[in-house]
């Protein structure tokens, strides 16, 4: 009868939701844990299994950089307040440093979480959170720059605080169009403080806010880990829900809606909305009898064969001690042009993005 049931929510799923601290630095990881080989080559591998980095690597964000290489960065680990990895083809990554030297040291008792990398008017500019686990209001988010994606990146201080918008304030999302440069943000929310999902313009170099152009909340209050993607007339709002840091009991999903405005209402596939709603379930990747708490997931990245791709983190139930790592897979679109995730889970193998070499 259980077999019975599991397999129902599978299919249901695939029908209904799925288818169509400061100081020194710490010393560099094994690079031999590399869910791939280890480390970074030039040749492009016809296919790639999931973990892509079996180490933890929470909360990811990816930019190709003007070298043509790619370059990725994680929530804050013993050996890096930030770590970068860097790769030709985001399948083999290598270890190359932290963004920050030193912690940025402007709110005390935090850890750096969730970086958003960009380009923006000729330098990197890396978006990211400090936070405290017990301490939601004592969440703000800064801005860094850098001249190279390897840093080290040069403080700028904070943009937003709890107080800004009256929410937990951490998971910054960088967005532009048409010349305007956005930063939406937001996470949870409990009856003990506000969760949901804002976004305030920003100055042309990225590094400060435009006064009086907050917006409303867009989302939430259960949702985080956000990410904007504009494709055709709609823009897609993809979020996770449920528990991150369960390990096996991890429910962490991505969940998606759209709006043919940045301010939304962002909706689901039966008009469902985003906004204020706990039962919200478009969902596109979710836990399987393989990974656990499949969420946070990074920019969409368009391989040289136009597939779209992204990165999360997950717990791989038979390595729980190796964290959330470092998860990879792609992204396909319905003909009603909705996103989703082949069987609605993470891939254990999987045929790869296609990149050509040398300089972008």
């Amino acid at each position: 009868m259980k077999k019975t049931i599991f397999l129902f929510v599978i299919l249901l799923c695939v029908v209904i939701g799925c288818s169509g601290g400061s100081g020194e630095l710490p010393g560099k990881p094994d690079d031999g844990d590399n869910g791939n080989k280890g480390g970074d080559t030039n040749s492009n591998p016809i296919s790639f299994s999931n973990p892509v980095v079996g180490k933890q690597l929470p909360d990811p964000s990816v930019i190709r950089a003007k070298d043509g290489f790619f370059y990725l960065y994680a929530t804050q680990q013993e050996y890096a307040f930030m770590p970068i990895y860097k790769s030709s083809n985001m399948m083999q990554w290598t270890f190359v440093g932290s963004a920050f030297t030193e912690k940025p040291d402007w709110q005390p008792n935090t850890r750096v979480w969730a970086p958003d990398i960009n380009y923006i008017d000729g330098k990197y500019v890396l978006y990211y959170s400090l936070g405290h686990w017990d301490s939601p209001k004592n969440s703000s988010i800064g801005v860094a720059v850098s001249d190279t994606p390897a840093g080290p990146f040069t403080d700028q201080g904070k943009l937003l605080d709890y107080n800004t918008g009256n929410m937990q304030c951490i998971d910054p999302c960088f967005f532009e169009e048409n010349g305007k440069k956005y930063l939406l943000w937001g996470s949870f929310g409990t009856g003990s403080y506000e969760g949901g999902i804002r976004y305030v313009e920003l100055s042309n170099d990225g590094l400060s806010i435009k006064p009086g152009t907050m917006s409303d909340k867009i989302a939430g209050p259960l949702v985080e880990g956000i990410m904007i993607h504009k494709r055709g007339s709609y823009y897609y709002l993809f979020g996770s829900t449920g528990t991150c840091c369960s390990e096996a009991k991890s429910t962490y999903r991505v969940v998606v809606g759209r709006s043919k405005n940045l301010a939304g209402p962002y909706v689901g596939k039966n008009g469902t909305p985003m906004k204020n709603n706990e039962s919200y379930n478009e969902v596109i990747l979710q836990s399987n009898n393989l990974f656990a708490g499949t969420g946070h997931n990074s920019e969409i990245i368009t391989d040289d064969n136009g597939n779209d791709w992204f990165f999360y983190h997950a717990w791989q139930k038979s390595k729980i001690d190796k964290g959330r790592q470092l998860m990879l897979d792609r992204i396909q679109w319905s003909s009603d042009g909705w996103p989703y995730i082949t069987n609605c889970a993470a891939s254990s193998v999987s045929r790869s993005p296609v990149f050509k070499n040398g300089e972008k």
